[in-house]
């Protein structure tokens, strides 16, 4: 196994919320990558006890070597989002005192080049986060309909040019299949122009595109924070760090969303639909990166921090 060094993101901010007080707690880390996150949470609290799941067997085998000081109070788990709650009840857990999902790609994941998730090593066109799945990005842009692919660099890239992209992408394909990282860069910059120094690359948006289609994050991530809430005991809070807009506004909604008392079309002479409020937010505005965290992890740039609480005596 390669050796990274990874620093967690927002990790005095995200502690202090999932670790508000001593005593024995039960915390899941969705998103346990290379044990970050988790290890602050074990150093703190000597009694807590943290749930880690990835679907990334290389994240898992990092975790494991990290975690190792607190061996009998860590459970690994390789799964999805959308797994949360069986793997939950597979170490006998029904509810939680705190839930973190730590969104998007590693530090390992983006400096490995056989991941194919970076656009500045060349390598494989793959982006799995689960090396199992038969759903590679090479199979995916080489395979899917342009109009697919428009779609998926509309809506998951937010790219202005995405029909352009998607029919350049095709074109190209019918030539020569896309295998490597810097196929896909060429194609890019043929169509968004060239990268500008100083300025976010152009291939950054696709690549990303990608990488969302490919592994399902959005749809696995709505999943998860729907049943982590209902995961959650009473007081148990839930904390999601995003890395890009999609991401935010997701947890914004779901968040929002729980803390209704009706959800009964606009008009109805009387509130029909019973819901009560799920959550409190504990976070107005989303919190971010200090400049002096920034200097030391520039990833941590674009990282938003929501925490939301458990509504229940």
């Amino acid at each position: 196994m390669d050796d990274f060094t990874h620093i967690p993101v927002l990790a005095e901010e995200t502690i202090k919320y999932l670790t508000p007080e001593d005593g024995p707690l039960k915390i899941i880390d969705a998103t346990v990558g290379c044990g970050g996150h988790s290890s602050l949470i074990l150093e703190k609290n000597r009694q807590a006890e943290v749930l880690g799941i990835d679907r990334d067997g290389d994240a898992l085998e990092r975790a494991q070597s990290n975690l190792q000081f607190a061996s009998n109070r860590i459970h690994l788990a390789r799964g999805r989002f959308s797994d949360l709650k069986d793997l939950a009840a597979d170490v006998g857990w029904t509810s939680v005192n705190g839930i973190l999902f730590d969104l998007g790609i590693s530090s390992p994941q983006i400096d490995d080049p056989r991941r194919g998730f970076s656009l500045r090593l060349d390598g494989p066109l793959d982006m799995r986060m689960d090396r199992r799945s038969t759903e590679t990005a090479s199979r995916f842009i080489n395979h899917a309909p342009q109009k697919e692919l428009e779609r998926v660099f509309r809506e998951y890239g937010e790219i202005r040019k995405s029909r352009m992209l998607a029919k350049k992408i095709v074109e190209w394909r019918e030539e020569k299949p896309f295998a490597s990282t810097s196929d896909l860069v060429e194609v890019c910059e043929k169509v968004l122009g060239k990268s500008i120094p100083g300025r976010m690359p152009t291939p950054t948006l696709c690549f990303q595109a990608l990488r969302i289609a490919v592994n399902g994050e959005l749809d696995e991530m709505e999943k998860g924070l729907k049943d982590a809430i209902k995961l959650l005991a009473p007081k148990g809070r839930l904390a999601v760090i995003s890395f890009h807009s999609l991401e935010d506004r997701i947890a914004k909604n779901i968040f929002r969303e729980a803390t209704l008392d009706c959800v009964c079309p606009p008009g109805m002479p009387m509130c029909i639909c019973d819901k009560k409020p799920e959550l409190k937010i504990l976070t107005k505005k989303p919190l971010t990166a200090t400049l002096e965290e920034i200097k030391i992890n520039s990833r941590a740039s674009c990282a938003k921090l929501r925490v939301a609480e458990k509504i229940g005596v």
